[in-house]
């Protein structure tokens, strides 16, 4: 307890005071005393009643690590993370949309006899409790329950401290106060950085904040040495603690071997708006004192250290009430880590969700490796099972993480529709997941080749579809989120098209059903030359437009030889565009596009609504600028028309 008074004059204390003009001697301080919960048994977090990078208010984040909590606020650990959707959880269900296992390499524990006044220590997690996750979901629900109750009662974003004891199973609540950096952010005014160039990536961790930071590094050992920190340097340490707290306000960025996204790095970067990489592992020893780098966190949740001085590009913009555009914007959104941020830009839902971002990046592992991991050799099932750590087994491991993906997109905009495109990987791409090249065609044009809905339908490839199917079915069915629309690519014939719906319905998907819209890419000559009878079959077109261009063009475009003559606004192009928008219109059914071409041009986005396009789906950096200009632009044709009559 005394430990607990002399607490209000360490250096931290007295630096917010100074730093708060508050007085020294006019703050009190008490020390509340009640049952310690037995996590050292079991496991202990803290968790947050909105996402703490992008202040997304319809979250709770959740984290934890085995153990006294002690490790989670210090930093020391990087704790496994869970995201529970509010709205669904209010609804009955059971939204668990998102995991991330941590390493958890410690843990804090009692003491069998105290020493030097402690009653604590550290000790090794085993491999295989680091190996899975310390939090069933059902914890995790029970958890985001008593938040969303504690949220309720203080009317303001939480941020609360929770421990599980592992002598008698119950979950307890520590401590809860408010949330005081992301909450008060303003919604409608957004800072964007952007990296303009790229170099060689020297260390990589957990993403705080969205900025991007250039200067010295400074390798630092303890606090002994942070008078060699001057303003603008980068950081770089294996952990922080509240000592610290003067010397960083004077870095460009923070990094650190050490910590997870509630650690005391992470939680001081927020306050003061820089950039931290946190939980590199090794920085330490990949980062050279004296070496000009640049810390970069707006690439999603993984934050990079670059060799050198990059170029960064900053904009600010304060939305407010944006005007009415004559059609609805909608977003083309690949990687699901940044969803929580897009969706505070003005928009109408997300006409593209690539799966292709999920499978390569968050999964890693060719599905038919999943399928057949009992008979790999010995090698590659060492790197299936490296993979697939804290999940029953890979096959569970990659519908899961299908499921996740698709979940936080659909969850970031919900209840706006989300159209999620099924799997459009070519042979060559999926050739480079692990096991890809046991299963993958040579083929000298995957472009043409097995892939959309010839590959869903074939044989060789059913089963790894019925896992697409499996995650699509759990988004809407279990987790609640109904908002998710399927789409179809690259169907190339009317037979291929009857197979692909019979397959759908097959494995629960079947249009209609519980509101399931299916909505088939336009991006063949076929498809606009016959899509009257292809949509028979689907609710809409979004139309494909770079496709569209290079078989209507007989185009590769992915060959820099003929790149001059790519161009969505070809006369022949346009007239494939018109017939299927005509169609479409004819049949009372949707249209979009999710092309790069209008997030380009935008003559031709203008063109496109002149012809009835329902909605544009952008790139998230073009969604403003396209907005406005086609709000003003519709304004000025409205006012003339009246002074013309």
């Amino acid at each position: 307890l005394r430990n607990v008074f002399a607490s209000l004059y360490n250096d931290r204390a007295i630096s917010y005071r100074c730093h708060r003009g508050f007085g020294h001697s006019s703050v009190a301080l008490s020390a509340g005393v009640q049952r310690m919960a037995r996590s050292d048994l079991g496991a202990s977090g803290v968790m947050f009643t909105l996402d703490t990078e992008s202040g997304f208010r319809d979250v709770v984040f959740i984290t934890a690590s085995w153990g006294l909590g002690e490790l989670v606020v210090q930093g020391a650990v990087n704790p496994d993370e869970f995201y529970v959707h509010k709205p669904m959880l209010r609804g009955g269900k059971f939204p668990v949309i998102r995991r991330g296992l941590g390493s958890k390499l410690q843990k804090m524990v009692f003491a069998e006899q105290a020493q030097a006044g402690l009653s604590v220590k550290t000790v090794d997690v085993p491999e295989a409790e680091r190996n899975r996750f310390c939090l069933s979901d059902e914890d995790a629900i029970e958890l985001a329950r008593s938040a969303l109750k504690i949220e309720e009662h203080y009317q303001r974003p939480m941020d609360i401290e929770w421990a599980k004891d592992g002598a008698d199973g119950r979950i307890y609540i520590l401590q809860a106060r408010p949330e005081t950096v992301k909450s008060r952010k303003s919604a409608e005014r957004q800072e964007r950085f952007l990296l303009k160039q790229k170099s060689e990536v020297l260390a990589s961790g957990r993403a705080i904040g969205h900025k991007i930071g250039a200067g010295i590094v400074r390798v630092v050992k303890d606090a002994s040495e942070m008078g060699r920190i001057k303003p603008g340097d980068i950081i770089v340490t294996d952990m922080t603690d509240p000592n610290w707290e003067p010397v960083m306000k004077r870095a460009a960025a923070i990094v650190t071997n050490r910590g997870g996204r509630t650690c005391h790095a992470a939680i001081i970067a927020r306050e003061l708006g820089i950039p931290a990489v946190v939980g590199c592992g090794d920085a330490t020893a990949r980062l050279k004192d004296g070496e000009p780098c640049t810390a970069s966190c707006a690439e999603g949740d993984t934050g990079k250290v670059y060799r050198g001085i990059l170029e960064i590009e900053v904009t600010s913009r304060d939305y407010g009430e944006m005007p009415k555009c004559p059609v609805k914007i909608t977003m083309n959104i690949g990687n699901p880590h940044l969803a929580f941020d897009f969706q505070a830009l003005p928009n109408w839902g997300v006409g593209l969700a690539r799966l292709e971002f999920v499978i390569n990046n968050m999964i890693g592992v060719h599905p038919k490796a999943a399928l057949e991991y009992p008979d790999l050799p010995a090698d590659l099932k060492r790197e299936v099972e490296h993979a697939a750590r804290g999940y029953r087994d890979p096959r569970t491991f990659f519908v899961e993480k299908l499921t996740e993906g698709v979940a936080t997109i659909a969850a970031a905009f919900w209840p706006k529709p989300v159209i999620v495109r099924l799997s459009d990987f070519k042979s060559n791409e999926y050739k480079k997941l692990i096991g890809g090249a046991r299963y993958e065609p040579d083929e000298e044009n995957p472009m043409l080749g097995f892939r959309g809905a010839s590959r869903y339908v074939a044989e060789s490839f059913r089963r790894c579809f019925e896992m697409e199917c499996q995650a699509m079915r759990r988004v809407r069915n279990e987790l609640g989120l109904t908002n998710v629309e399927i789409m179809v690519p690259f169907v190339r014939t009317l037979k291929e098209c009857a197979q692909v719906i019979e397959l759908l319905a097959a494995n629960g998907l079947k249009r209609g059903e519980n509101g399931l819209r299916l909505i088939m890419m336009c991006e063949l000559p076929s498809n606009a030359i016959l899509a009257e009878q292809f949509l028979e079959y689907f609710d809409g077109f979004s139309i494909g437009s770079n496709d569209l261009t290079q078989l209507t063009l007989g185009l590769d475009r992915d060959s820099g030889l003929v790149a001059d003559a790519f161009d969505e606004r070809d006369p022949a192009v346009k007239a494939m565009l018109r017939q299927a928008i005509q169609a479409c219109r004819k049949a009372g059914k949707y249209v979009g596009i999710c092309g790069q071409g209008p997030s380009d041009h935008l003559d031709f986005a203008r063109w496109l609504v002149q012809e009835g396009i329902e909605s544009l789906s952008l790139n998230p950096d073009t969604v403003v600028d396209t907005w406005l200009q086609l709000a003003r632009e519709a304004d000025a044709s409205a006012k003339a028309k009246v002074a013309a009559s």
